[in-house]
């Protein structure tokens, strides 16, 4: 099909409000797939996406539409992840497009990553195509999220449509508009060699890498021969093709198209996402802008709870790390946990949806412990470290300083919650940069907040402060020096590498006792007092004591003198003071397990 009548776009919406919904009644209206074929969520090909609702890989869709003018053009869809932790996934994909249809749901208005996606649409000068979706709820208020559109967003209300994904309303508009408003593919001008931007890639078992691109100029097909412009390594096309949404054999892609590409690539990590194809005999002088290579920003290690596993582990993430490039991991060893990884994950969700897949796909059983972030740390010599283990930081003596990562974070809330809000900010070590009144019910606070802050707890405790009104987003920011500090923790004068950490100082205190608290309650009593210390350098912070367990060395005593009894007592404590010397307390695996996945 000619360029002219090609048309490429994507959807983004803030999580749930109806995109993957969108794309099936989309592919249904085009004829794509069959009454009989069709079922929810048609694009989200795996069960942990449809359960949670969630879009955890793109996926791309080619569709044949007959416009009003009689003409049909070729729409590829590409549909992307929503969360946070794949933005640079949604940026991949957004640069792939000319146009981007922006969802809105009509009860809900705007939010957090509805911003945070328009500016990423933005950036990528893609035409925006507004929609506002569930207008059939009871709840819909479509003059005050039209007035947001205006007010927040600067769209004109005038370009929204009105649709309902659900009910199948609007579907045939937003159709037109995509074939009247968003401009066709254009080749670089006075560029005749194969420029083609991998947007995903995929592992198949039998095929080998299947590499998701968007040509932009020139064309690709069996046969010919291609270099990667960032690793410089050369493959042979096996097979090209498109999606329908099932991938469909092509001889040829042509400038404009979207499609899949297999050539003999061994694993995930051959290809990386934004990477340029070119060819390999004629190859093109620039690469394709805006590639850089995927960093992990979470940290955590993962044991399998019974070390047997342990071979089984490593192949289990071997086979994860072939279809997420993003997901790395390397061996260490932990004298409380014994083997296992240290994984590297882009954020929380991400290190969520891999344990999830590990227990699901792999029937594994796995302990992770606390997560962590990458610190920079410069020694007293001048040299920079970066650490993401706490066992790895130099001794205090020869730290100069430490600087963490921070987060640019959008929290979007109703008035009524703005100063419980703020305390939350103040207590995560935060600091506000700016409070923008959205209408006459809404807030938007921009905050710079530590990475490490928000690891665990804080969307949790955001959500149930505003009665799940509020909604966040965040980018990563810049690194800043910050008074931190290892805090180890010491069970019977031994220190327990996992539950090491790296804390600010002022929350050293707090975190030492909490922790503590939770050692004493899931520690078994022994024979002799178990001391729980959370110690900083040398100077313990926090201790709790296991009393010992005690027999009655004076039930058999009827009567007598008092002097026989403390005699059988003081002969006990000495045997104590004894057992405490030589007795070493084994910390059971439930109570590691307990501890760690209590999110501490």
């Amino acid at each position: 099909m000619s360029i002219e009548r090609t048309r490429n776009f994507s959807i983004i919406a803030h999580i749930d409000h109806g995109k993957t919904t969108l794309s099936d009644r989309l592919l249904e209206t085009t004829q794509t797939i069959s009454q009989r074929e069709a079922q929810d969520q048609l694009l989200d090909s795996m069960d942990l996406e449809r359960e949670r609702g969630i879009t955890i890989k793109s996926h791309p869709v080619t569709m044949e539409y007959k416009a009003k003018d009689g003409e049909t053009y070729q729409l590829n869809l590409l549909d992307t992840p929503g969360h946070v932790d794949f933005s640079y996934e949604v940026s991949r994909s957004l640069a792939a497009c000319e146009g981007a249809l922006l969802l809105i749901d009509a009860a809900q208005g705007v939010e957090a990553q509805t911003v945070a996606n328009v500016q990423l649409a933005m950036n990528a000068n893609l035409t925006v195509i507004p929609v506002i979706n569930k207008i059939d709820l009871p709840s819909a208020d479509i003059p005050a999220v039209k007035k947001q559109l205006e007010d927040i967003l600067a769209i004109p209300a005038e370009e929204a449509i009105e649709a309902s994904a659900k009910m199948g309303i609007g579907v045939e508009d937003i159709l037109d508009a995509v074939v009247d408003r968003v401009p066709a593919p254009k080749e670089t001008e006075g560029e005749t060699a194969l420029r083609a931007s991998v947007f995903d890639s995929v592992f198949d078992q039998f095929r080998g890498v299947v590499s998701y691109v968007r040509v932009v100029d020139g064309s690709v097909k069996r046969g010919t021969g291609i270099k990667m412009m960032a690793t410089g390594k050369t493959y042979e096309v096996k097979e090209v093709g498109v999606f329908t949404p099932k991938q469909e054999k092509r001889d040829q892609l042509l400038p404009g198209d979207v499609g899949y590409l297999i050539a003999n690539m061994k694993s995930s990590s051959e290809v990386k996402i934004g990477d340029t194809i070119t060819e390999s005999r004629v190859p093109a002088k620039q690469p394709l802008a805006g590639f850089k290579e995927i960093q992990p920003m979470v940290f955590s290690g993962i044991y399998p709870l019974a070390s047997d596993d342990f071979e089984q582990l490593k192949l289990a993430m071997g086979k994860l790390q072939i279809n997420d490039a993003a997901f790395s991991f390397q061996a260490e060893s932990s004298a409380a946990l014994g083997f296992g990884f240290r994984c590297g994950f882009l954020g929380l969700l991400h290190m969520e949806i891999v344990q999830e897949r590990l227990r699901r796909e792999f029937n594994m059983d796995v302990i992770s412990t606390y997560p962590g972030v990458i610190y920079r740390v410069v020694k007293s010599d001048g040299e920079m470290i970066e650490v993401d283990n706490p066992s790895f930081l130099p001794e205090t003596q020869i730290i100069q300083e430490i600087a963490e990562p921070t987060v640019k974070a959008y929290i979007m809330t109703p008035n009524d919650y703005i100063g419980e809000l703020m305390k939350l900010v103040a207590e995560k070590r935060g600091e506000l940069v700016n409070t923008e009144t959205l209408d006459s019910t809404r807030v938007l606070l921009t905050c710079i907040l530590p990475l490490n802050e928000i690891l665990v707890d804080f969307n949790d405790k955001l959500k149930s402060m505003t009665r799940g009104y509020g909604s966040m987003d965040y980018e990563h920011g810049e690194y800043r020096v910050a008074k931190l500090v290892k805090m180890d923790m010491m069970i019977a004068g031994e220190p327990v590498d996992a539950f090491s950490t790296i804390v600010h100082v002022d929350k050293a205190q707090s975190r030492g006792r909490d922790l503590a608290v939770k050692l004493k309650e899931v520690i078994p009593q022994q024979l002799f007092t178990v001391a729980i210390q959370a110690m900083i350098g040398g100077k313990i912070i926090a201790r709790e004591s296991i009393s010992a367990m005690r027999k009655n060395v004076t039930a058999k005593c009827y009567g007598g003198d008092i002097s026989r009894k403390r005699k059988l007592l003081e002969k006990q404590k000495e045997g104590k003071k004894r057992m405490k010397s030589i007795g070493k307390v084994n910390i059971p695996q439930e109570a590691f397990i307990k501890v760690l996945k209590s999110g501490d």
